[in-house]
C-alpha cells in the first residue's frame, strides 16, 4: 500500500471514529442550548424537580395522529418535544406513544373506542379544516393522553385555552399549558397531589345537588371534607377552606375560627354574592329587588385588605335566557335573549392560575375593590369586558326591562374586577380586640404567617345548574339551555392548585410562546420562487466544493 493511500486511509478512521464518539458523548451527556427568546425548551425548576423524583416508569398515550391540519400538526410536534424533555430529565422514565382513534377498521369499534375514551375523562373537539385539495372535512379528534404507571391511569386534556383568541391564538395557549398539564398528570399519577379541600357547611350554603358539580371536580384532584364550624374549636389539617354562596350571616366564633386558620398559614378561597334575590323567578314578571345580603364578613375581609360592593355589574358580553316569545298553535316558541346580568368573562390576568383561561360563566357579580392592608400583595384575577353597567343596591332585576333595550352604548363603566388574590402576612381582625368567648388569649395569633386568600364577587361560579327535563346535576360550567360546556372547572382547579401548591408546579402556566405567523399573501404570490430557491439551493451547494476542488487541482497540476 502506498504512503499516499495509507495517510488517507488513517484520516477516515480517525473522521469515522470522532465522530462515534460525539454520538457517543451526546447520548451520555444529553444537553442542549435553549437559544429561543421566550425560552419554549426550558423546564421549569418545579417540574425538574418532579421528573427527577420519579423512581418508576410513566407512559404516555396520546391521541393525536393520522391526518391533521398543519396548525394541529404543531400542537403534536410540541406534544412529542415537551415529552422528549421530560424524558430526558427524567432519566428516561417517560415513554410515549401517539394513537389515531380513527384507524379502527369499522365504525361500530371506532364509537366504542371513542367511548371508552371518552369514559376515561378524555374530551374530544370537532375539528373542521380544509385539506390540501381545498375540500372541507370535519373530523372528531381527542387532544389528550391518558398517563399510566403500572395499573394506575388519568387522563390529560391538552388543548387548553381561550376560545375566543381564535383557533390559532387557542391552539398557540394549548402550548404553552403543555408543561403544566403533562407535570400535572404526573404529580396526580404519583399521589403527590392529594391535599385535603375543607368544604364549609351551614350558613345557607350552596346544597348537595347544586355543588354535584363542584364536588366532582374537586375530588378528582384532592381530599374534599365538609367543615361545620359550629363542631369545631379549632380549624386545622385543611390546605385550603372553600366557602361558596352562603346566604346567612357568620358569628364572631366562626369568624375567629376562619381568621386564626389563616393566621396559622392557612388559604381561604371565598365565592360570595353581595346582594340576595328573594325570589328569582319573578324576574319573568314585574321583576324583584336585590338588596344587600348580611353575612357579617366585611370587617373580616376589609381588614385583609378586600372588599365587596353592594353593586351588580351588568356586561354586554353575556349570556342567554330562554324565553317564550309567543305560540303558533298550542306550541309555545321559546327564544333564547341575551341577559347581561349573566356575564361571559373573557378577559383575565397573567397570573399563573388564570392566564389562558378560556371564558367563564357567571350570576349576578358584583364589583370587587381592594383596601388598605399592610404587607398584603393584591393580585386582580378576573375583570368584566370594557362594556359594562354598574347598578348600586337596591338593584330593580327585571328581565322585561332590559329585553328590549340592550343598547351597548349605555353599558360605559369600563372593565370590573370581580375577583382578587390576596398574598402576605394578614393581621388579625381580633388584634387590639377582644376575642369570642370559649377561646385562649394564650394561644391567640394577631399577625399570622404568609397565607392566601382569593374573593371572588360571584357565589355562583361554582354552583353547577340543574337539567330542566331530568332534573340532574349538570357539570360545573355547563349551561343547561345551550349545552354550552365554560371553563368554570379549570378556574377552580387552577385557583385550587395555587393555593395548596406547594411545589411551586403551577408557575409552569406562565411559560409563553410567541406566534410568529406567515405573511400568507406573501407566501401564495412567492410560493413557485421559493419552491424553486430550495430545491436549487441545496443542489448548488453541494456542487460549489467539488467544482471549487476540480478547478483547484486543475489549476495546480496543469502542465
Amino acid at each position: 500500500m502506498s504512503e499516499k493511500k495509507l495517510q488517507m486511509l488513517l484520516e477516515s478512521t480517525v473522521i469515522v471514529l470522532a465522530i462515534w464518539l460525539v454520538n457517543q458523548m451526546a447520548d451520555r451527556f444529553n444537553t442542549q442550548l435553549d437559544l429561543t427568546e421566550e425560552k419554549r425548551y426550558t423546564i421549569s425548576n418545579a417540574v425538574r424537580e418532579l421528573l427527577g423524583s420519579l423512581e418508576e416508569e410513566i407512559f404516555f398515550e396520546v391521541y393525536l395522529e393520522g391526518e391533521l391540519p398543519s396548525n394541529f400538526k404543531r400542537f403534536q410536534k410540541a406534544i412529542a418535544e415537551m415529552l422528549d424533555q421530560f424524558a430526558s430529565e427524567s432519566g428516561d422514565l417517560i415513554s410515549y406513544k401517539f394513537i389515531d382513534p380513527s384507524q379502527a377498521t369499522n365504525a361500530l369499534a371506532r364509537s366504542q373506542f371513542y367511548q371508552s375514551l371518552m369514559i376515561k375523562g378524555v374530551e374530544p373537539t370537532n375539528l373542521s379544516y380544509r385539506n390540501a385539495s381545498g375540500d372541507r372535512l370535519e373530523k372528531l379528534i381527542f387532544p389528550g393522553a391518558i398517563v399510566s404507571k403500572g395499573t394506575q391511569e388519568v387522563p390529560a386534556n391538552l388543548l387548553k385555552g381561550s376560545s375566543a383568541t381564535g383557533p390559532e391564538g387557542q391552539l398557540n395557549q394549548a402550548i404553552e399549558g403543555l408543561e403544566y398539564q403533562l407535570a400535572r398528570a404526573i404529580l396526580q399519577l404519583e399521589g403527590l397531589s392529594m391535599k385535603k379541600i375543607g368544604y364549609i357547611n351551614g350558613h345557607g350554603v350552596l346544597d348537595s345537588l347544586s355543588i354535584t358539580g363542584f364536588r366532582n371536580t374537586v375530588l378528582s384532584k384532592y381530599d374534599l371534607v365538609n367543615v361545620s364550624l359550629e363542631r369545631k374549636g379549632e380549624l386545622s389539617g385543611y390546605d385550603a377552606l372553600v366557602l361558596a354562596k352562603p346566604s346567612g350571616a357568620f358569628s364572631e366564633r366562626d369568624k375567629y375560627l376562619m381568621d386564626q386558620y389563616l393566621m396559622r398559614g392557612g388559604n381561604i378561597l371565598f365565592f360570595l354574592d353581595a346582594l340576595s334575590l328573594p325570589n328569582l323567578d319573578s324576574i319573568f314578571g314585574e321583576g324583584t329587588i336585590a338588596i344587600p345580603r348580611e353575612l357579617n364578613l366585611t370587617d373580616m375581609l376589609f381588614r385583609y385588605g378586600i372588599r365587596i360592593n353592594q353593586n351588580y355589574v351588568l356586561d354586554v358580553n353575556s349570556g342567554k335566557l330562554p324565553v317564550v316569545t309567543g305560540n303558533i298553535g298550542d306550541q309555545p316558541q321559546i327564544q333564547l335573549i341575551t341577559w347581561p346580568f349573566l356575564p361571559v368573562l373573557t378577559r383575565f390576568s397573567k397570573h399563573p392560575s388564570v392566564r389562558n383561561l378560556d371564558a367563564i360563566l357567571g350570576q349576578f357579580i358584583s364589583e370587587v375593590d381592594t383596601v388598605k392592608a399592610s404587607g398584603i400583595k393584591k393580585t386582580p384575577l378576573i375583570t368584566t369586558s370594557q362594556y359594562t353597567k354598574v347598578v348600586g343596591s337596591p338593584v330593580r332585576v327585571s328581565f322585561n326591562d332590559l329585553r328590549n333595550k340592550l343598547r351597548p352604548e349605555k353599558f360605559t363603566d369600563g372593565p370590573k374586577t370581580i375577583g382578587y388574590l390576596l398574598e402576605g402576612r394578614f393581621t388579625s381582625l381580633y388584634a387590639n380586640r377582644i376575642i369570642p368567648k370559649g377561646f385562649d388569649n394564650a394561644n391567640f395569633v394577631d399577625r399570622g404567617v404568609p397565607g392566601k386568600v382569593i374573593v371572588v364577587g360571584d357565589g355562583d361560579i361554582v354552583r353547577n345548574e340543574i337539567d330542566p327535563k331530568s332534573g340532574e346535576a349538570l357539570g360545573l360550567g355547563v349551561e343547561p339551555f345551550t349545552g354550552t360546556t365554560y371553563a368554570n372547572e379549570d378556574f377552580l382547579l387552577n385557583v385550587l392548585a395555587y393555593l395548596v401548591d406547594d411545589s411551586g408546579l403551577i408557575e409552569a402556566r406562565s411559560r409563553k410562546v410567541k406566534i410568529r405567523p406567515l405573511d400568507r399573501v406573501k407566501v401564495q404570490s412567492e410560493r413557485t420562487k421559493w419552491q424553486f430557491i430550495n430545491l436549487v439551493t441545496p443542489v448548488v451547494l453541494i456542487l460549489l466544493p467539488g467544482l471549487a476542488r476540480w478547478y483547484w487541482r486543475r489549476k495546480k497540476f496543469a502542465p
